[in-house]
């Protein structure tokens, strides 16, 4: 019978590999969080910048996701008033690590939550009072108290810790229906959420990244009406932008205070890609250095 010899890794073999791979995690998130500030100095000192506002510890959280070093999915949450920009910029965001994920097969590299989505059901008040826009001038939507934004944090929470949830669906085209189970959503790195409330007391805390979109207010009106007229709200229009403007006041343009990274809305969208893809150009050189030297 063969002998075979069983190599025993002393405990203070696994104490020296234990320190390597924590050293070598060092060097890697002190190697990121150098490039993320370069970068970040760069985009902020440029003419055109699309970042007005970010902070230090930003950066420093931004280094310790992307080197691995903090070892679970990371969770993204983007508010600013109506008519900002933010649903474009989310939109940017994903469609971008998504084309990255593609090219280097990485399955459910992102899970979106709509925070509109949690808005409470008032179809029946819709139908009472004959038509959206009828509803629409006797209820307030655009306070934090309009939505369920508990619920929310609680598929955020449960997102994080690895469960799938079952997400509403709430029909934005004048019914006031909120389906609820609607929609799976799976576990995934980056869980990135965006609304009005997004930034709001209830849920702020459920997100890694708290991202405000700020925008001119002659930029923003022009915006809401086009969507206005798309949306059929007529001659309540002038009513209901005047509501949003002025509640924003009280429960929106506050929690641009929460945020640790504030956005134009006003920029290009490129720009905005331009600028996630010199972030995922980091990822590829630590994580995929040899898939890009034999590709």
């Amino acid at each position: 019978m063969q002998n075979t010899v069983t190599k025993t890794i002393r405990p203070s073999e696994k104490q020296q590999l234990f320190s390597n791979k924590r050293n070598n995690n060092l060097l890697i998130f002190q190697s990121i969080e150098k490039k993320l500030n370069k970068i970040f100095a760069d985009e902020m000192n440029s003419s055109d910048s699309i970042i007005k506002y970010v902070s230090n510890n930003a950066i420093h959280k931004m280094a310790l996701f992307l080197s691995g070093c903090k070892g679970r999915a990371c969770a993204i949450g983007i508010a600013g008033e109506t008519a900002s920009g933010k649903s474009t910029i989310t939109y940017d965001i994903i469609s971008t690590i998504e084309a990255f994920a593609y090219e280097y097969c990485i399955k459910n590299a992102i899970t979106r939550i709509n925070t509109d989505d949690y808005y409470y059901d008032r179809s029946e008040m819709v139908k009472e009072a004959g038509s959206f826009a009828e509803f629409a001038k006797n209820y307030d939507l655009d306070v934090p108290e309009a939505l369920e934004l508990e619920l929310m944090k609680q598929h955020i929470k449960s997102l994080l810790n690895g469960r799938e949830v079952y997400l509403p669906k709430y029909d934005m085209s004048g019914t006031a229906i909120r389906k609820d189970n609607v929609t799976l959503a799976t576990p995934a790195p980056i869980i990135i959420s965006e609304g009005l409330f997004t930034l709001t007391e209830k849920v702020v805390d459920a997100f890694d990244f708290k991202i405000y979109v700020d925008v001119s207010s002659d930029v923003q009106k022009e915006r809401f009406y086009k969507r206005a007229a798309e949306r059929g709200l007529g001659s309540s229009s002038d009513e209901v932008y005047n509501n949003a403007a002025s509640k924003a006041k009280t429960h929106i343009h506050p929690t641009i205070e929460n945020a640790d990274i504030i956005l134009s809305g006003e920029s290009d969208r490129q720009a905005y890609k331009k600028f996630i893809n010199k972030i995922i150009d980091i990822v590829k050189d630590v994580h995929f250095r040899s898939v890009l030297m034999y590709s």
